[in-house]
């Protein structure tokens, strides 16, 4: 992985083998980060692990194992209560005959190469935090 920084503004560059969540969450550790917004990705990438919420608030995962075209990714990175980056993070593939895949993503390993935009809200605290019967970590503001 490498990255380049202009202000607030991140552009990431994650490469092949490297899983997204692990990447960007070792970046936030490395440069501190507590509240990003990630406005944008795009890339190749495989071993597609995503799904969504049902209405009971339990997680539906499904598999995209061949590789695919990472069409957009946005979402955010917090910290947890216990001060580990948390990434939560939405996608939409395409696969090779062009259906689209879409979800939230679980996790994803970059095949050729993953481009993706952060926006650093240098004045914003963000921590997830437990919620009552669901499985999702809910965020909160300070």
């Amino acid at each position: 992985m490498e990255w380049t920084r202009s202000g607030d503004d991140l552009l990431v560059r994650i490469d092949p083998g490297e899983e997204i969540h692990a990447s960007l969450q070792n970046l936030a550790d490395e440069l501190g980060l507590s509240a990003v917004a990630i406005t944008s990705g795009i890339g190749r990438t495989r071993s597609n692990i995503y799904g969504y919420m049902n209405n009971d608030g339990i997680y539906i995962k499904r598999e995209l194992s061949q590789p695919a075209e990472l069409v957009s990714l946005s979402g955010n990175i917090a910290r947890t209560q216990d001060g580990k980056p948390f990434t939560h993070i939405h996608c939409s593939w395409a696969d090779d005959d062009s259906n689209v895949h879409a979800g939230h993503m679980f996790s994803c390993t970059v095949a050729v190469v993953a481009e993706i935009h952060l926006r650093v809200m240098s004045h914003a605290i963000m921590t997830r935090c437990p919620l009552a019967d669901v499985q999702l970590l809910g965020l909160q503001f300070s």
